[in-house]
This record gives C-alpha cells, structure tokens and sequence, in this order.
C-alpha cells in the first residue's frame, strides 16, 4: 500500500527523504487545480459600499514601499521545515530573467508540531491523495540551484519564510510572513482547525503590512487538502506582492491581525508557542480519529478448499478471517510464498507511532497464523507491496520505495529474514508495485509510474530483460496503458489454463477501492493489451469499503482492505 513518505512520508515515508523527488511538484499546476481555480486578485480593491457612492472612509494603512523591480532577493529558510511549496515558489520567482535567487539558511523557531506529518500520510493513505505535493517535506539539497554564497551582492530584498525571530536587518529591506498574526505555519494550520478562513500577511521590519490575503480551500475536512490549497495561494500572495499588484489590506478595509504583543517579533511571541501547543494536541486529536474512527487497512486470509478466487469470481461463501493486529498499527499489501515446506506471508506493517511502512512476515500452518508478523526489512523510506519470488536457488524481493526513485531488488539470505540490497534494476523513476513475470523466456517488469505529477495509479509501464537481475529496458511504447480502472497492480500475475490472469486495483473510486481481473492479451516487444474480465468489491462476505490485492500460496489465500476501525486505546 503506497504511503508517501515522503510527502514522501513522504511514507511518508517519507522524513520523507524527498528532496529531489519533491523538485518533480515544481510543474506547472494542471487545469482544474486550486492554482487555476483562483480567479480574483489577492487583496482586491475596496468595494463601494451599496447605495453610496464610494467605499467607507478608514484611515489608510502604513505601507511599507515595495522595492523598485528587486532583482537581487534572498530567501531565508529553515533546513529542518522545507516543504514542497518552497520549491515551487522558488521555480515561480525564477521565471523571470531579470531576477536572481539565492538561498539563505537559518533557523528558525515555529514549525509544524512533529506528529502534524504522521496526519498528512495517514490523511494521503487513507483518501488515495498523490504525494508529494506542497505539504511534503523536501531535502535542502533540493535547493542547490539557488546557491548559498554569503559573499553574494547584497540584495535587493530578503524574503524570510523561516519563521525566526526577527534578528538585526538595520538598512536591508526584510519582508516576514504570518499567518493570523503568528510566524510559520503553524498558525495556518492551527487556523484549519479553528475553522476560520487565515489571513496570510507580508510585513515589512516594523510589522507594517506589504501585501494581505485571506486564504480559502476547497475542502476543510481532509486537513492535507486544504493545507495545501492555502500553500498554494501563499504563492500568488507572495508573486503578487513582488509584482506590486497585491493590498496592505483586506476588501473590507481591516488590516491583517497581529497576535498580542508589545511589539511586532516574529519569533518571540509566547503566545505563538503556546498556540503551537495547542495545535499539537488537536492534532492528536484528529489522529485519534483517524485511526479509531475511520476506514483501516487490514488483512483478510482463508484456506483455499476448492475453486480459488480467480476461479470463482466472487468472494468464497466462507468469506474471509482476518488477521489480528494490536491498533497501534495496520497489516497490507499481502504477498505469500511457499517455501521450505511452509507457507510464509510478508505484509506491510505501518505503525501510526513511527509513521511508516516495514516489511514484515510470519508463518502460516494447517491452522492459519502462526504469531504475529515481525519486521524482517525496514530501510529510512517508507516500504510496501513486498512482491517476493524464488529463483536461481534463493528468495528474492522488490520492495515498494518510490520515494528512493529506485526499483531495488534484495535476497534473503536466512529467510524469512536477512535480507541484503542486491541491485538497483531501474533509476531515476517514481514507481509503484513493481511486479515481475517470466514469460515465454523472457522477464517483465510492470509497476504504475508517475513522472510530472498526477496520480501514482493511472499510468503502466513495462520493463524486459534476459534475467531477472536485468539489464532492464523499456518497453517502446510506455507509457503501455493509462487508466487509473486498471493500470496498478495488485498482487502477482497467476498463469490459468493457458492465459495469463492479472490482478489490478481499480482506483476509480479512490485508491484500492476494488479489485479487478484482467486477462493479458498481448505481452511482447511491439505491444501490450489486456481486457479486465471481473471487478469485486467488498461486500458481507468482506465488510468494508475497499477490495485491494490478492496473493495465493500453499493452499492460502490473502486478499487486503478496509474495515470500520473499533475503538482501542495507544498504549
């Protein structure tokens, strides 16, 4: 089951170890985006107010004076609080020749509360979100372009985005952003969950407002979303004010609000911790939620006394018997094998406290499980669909870690245990569950890639080599199939009575929501096609709301989704 760390999580993986990976959210938004849907100016000019025939008289504001064309701007920003939305900030400004960029590292004093990440994947894993975006934490190697020489010109303007105290800056024009009077993000998202709409501000060294803006999402009930619809306005406000289009104040003729103090100090407002606090705790709150009150991910198993699913095309009149967890974490992505006489099943186990996947395993016995899974592989990415296979006398496995832009293969080597990093058999790539298959004497990779953006579930690629090993090429037509119904793989391809059955999720009612069964019609150099011949979701025989993966082994069976969580408590 993806998670990006890391946004990666991401899972978020990633953190998420993004930094690079992040650079790919650098695109251009689509059409249809919260960036394209943004159809008024931030801070527009003031209204007549109606029946008269000029707007209300309110003293004008301070203005802090916008430098003349700033060409030379410095950016300060906070290595341990980088995000997405700075690199796409950064690419905006940059598109304009005249201007040079450079970044300045410093740190900074309010950012997110540490369990605000663990939302964002949990959120991004639960509703099928695309990661990374603007939320995801990026690598400050992501930022090398800008360069951090501090014997650069002095520049026309520092933008400081870091959200530290504000520091000696006599003669340099500074601009800080805020949020409802509070410095960094933290006051945005504490606004999230005060149901109010934040109003972002750029202020000059005496608090004086640059440009204002009161920030809107789409959504308020998914946190990740709406967090990045207001990322993703910050960016306008902050262009605009550059291009002297944007307000010092609001439509309404109020200026932007400033947190209690005897001065304006961005980074020595105890009220600003204590919010911080605050907003730690309501975000416990809202994890609770999620974990005890919404869709968890579990594992379904059964023994396999007559037809199996690819058979029967329905879920068994036995249904299913799921396999227990302890609700600090949940089991997914299940991949069986039989080897050494037993059958051995390898999860993905996401604990909510670490927030991310490991790949873990136990064994299976005439009775079912035998104990409860133990990690057997955990790298600093987030890891899922342990796709596992025997070949050349040892067990092998291709972890899901797109956050790494590998496909990596690892060999056990005290199964089910022990597990070495063997070869990277395909850079530079963003892919999801990577599955081979040996046919006709040749090995073929499938794995759903997204490069530019979009969905992680929507675009199949295909890989041949001589050996499983590789070298790996690229088949001449990727992308070979575009369609979120069918493209992503959900469990090994089973040859049937001569044909060859692929499992797919069918993502077009979110992420996992059913699984399909698609016949390959074509698999070679010049092409590739299949026809999806049955689609089950859940049902009485499997209560939820999604149907995921499906993996056989040794007279077991193991499919994977979602169920109504109960109420247990973190211990």
């Amino acid at each position: 089951m993806s998670v990006v760390t890391g946004f990666s999580t991401p899972p978020m993986g990633a953190s998420s170890g993004l930094g690079i990976v992040g650079l790919r959210d650098g695109a251009p938004p689509h059409p249809g985006s919260i960036v394209h849907r943004m159809d008024r100016s931030i801070g527009a000019a003031n209204r007549p107010v109606a029946g008269t025939s000029r707007g209300p008289v309110r003293p004008e504001p301070r203005r802090v004076a916008v430098p003349p064309a700033a060409r030379q701007i410095t950016v300060r920003l906070d290595r341990r609080t980088l995000r997405g939305w700075h690199i796409r900030l950064l690419d905006q400004l940059g598109q304009r020749a005249e201007r040079r960029l450079r970044v300045e590292w410093v740190a900074g004093a309010h950012g997110l509360p540490p369990n605000a990440e663990l939302l964002f994947r949990l959120e991004a894993a639960i509703h099928g979100l695309p990661r990374p975006g603007l939320a995801t934490a990026a690598e400050p190697m992501a930022f090398a372009a800008y360069g951090t020489d501090a014997a650069a010109d002095e520049p026309d303007l520092v933008l400081d985005l870091s959200g530290a105290r504000a520091g000696s800056d006599a003669g340099r024009p500074v601009w800080r952003l805020d949020f409802d009077g509070m410095p960094g993000e933290a006051g945005l998202l504490a606004a999230l969950f005060a149901g109010r709409a934040p109003v972002a501000a750029l202020r000059g060294p005496d608090g004086s407002p640059v440009a204002v803006g009161r920030l809107g999402a789409e959504s308020h009930t998914v946190m990740l979303v709406a967090f990045e619809d207001y990322l993703a306005r910050i960016i306008t406000l902050i262009t605009a004010a550059l291009d002297g289009a944007a307000s010092p104040r609001l439509p309404d003729g109020s200026e932007a609000p400033l947190q209690p103090g005897s001065r304006f100090d961005l980074g020595g407002l105890g009220v600003s911790r204590r919010a911080a606090s605050g907003l730690a705790r309501q975000i416990a709150r809202r994890l609770y939620a999620l974990c005890f009150h919404s869709p968890q991910w579990r594992v379904g198993w059964r023994r396999v006394v007559g037809p199996d699913l690819i058979d029967l095309r329905r879920h068994p009149e036995g249904g299913w018997t799921d396999l227990p967890d302890d609700g600090r974490r949940f089991y997914a992505d299940p991949f069986a094998i039989a080897h050494g006489g037993s059958v051995t099943l390898f999860v993905e186990e996401f604990d909510y406290r670490r927030g991310k996947g490991v790949i873990s395993a136990l064994g299976f016995d005439e009775s079912g499980p035998r104990g409860c899974p133990e990690p057997v592989l955990e790298l600093e990415t987030h890891l899922s669909y342990p796709f596992v296979f025997e070949a050349d006398g040892a067990v092998w496995m291709i972890p899901e870690s797109h956050a790494s832009g590998t496909i990596d293969l690892y060999r056990a080597t005290a199964f089910p245990g022990g597990w070495v990093h063997e070869a990277v058999l395909v850079d530079h790539v963003v892919a999801g569950d990577a599955t081979l298959l040996r046919h006709d004497g040749c090995w073929w990779m499938f794995a759903t890639v997204r490069a530019g953006g979009g969905s992680y579930s929507d675009t199949l690629h295909l890989w041949h080599a001589p050996h499983f090993r590789g070298p790996w090429t690229p088949h001449p037509r990727n992308p070979v199939l575009i369609d979120v119904g069918s493209a992503r793989a959900a469990g090994p391809i089973v040859a049937r009575d001569g044909a060859l059955i692929r499992p797919v999720q069918d993502c077009r009612q979110g992420y996992g929501a059913a699984l399909g069964l698609a016949r390959i019609l074509r698999l070679d150099a010049d092409g590739y096609e299949q026809r999806v011949e049955t689609r089950l979701g859940p049902g009485a025989a499997w209560p939820g709301s999604r149907l995921h993966m499906l993996s056989a082994a040794g007279g077991f069976e193991f499919i994977d989704g979602s169920r109504r969580a109960r109420s247990r408590l973190l211990g």
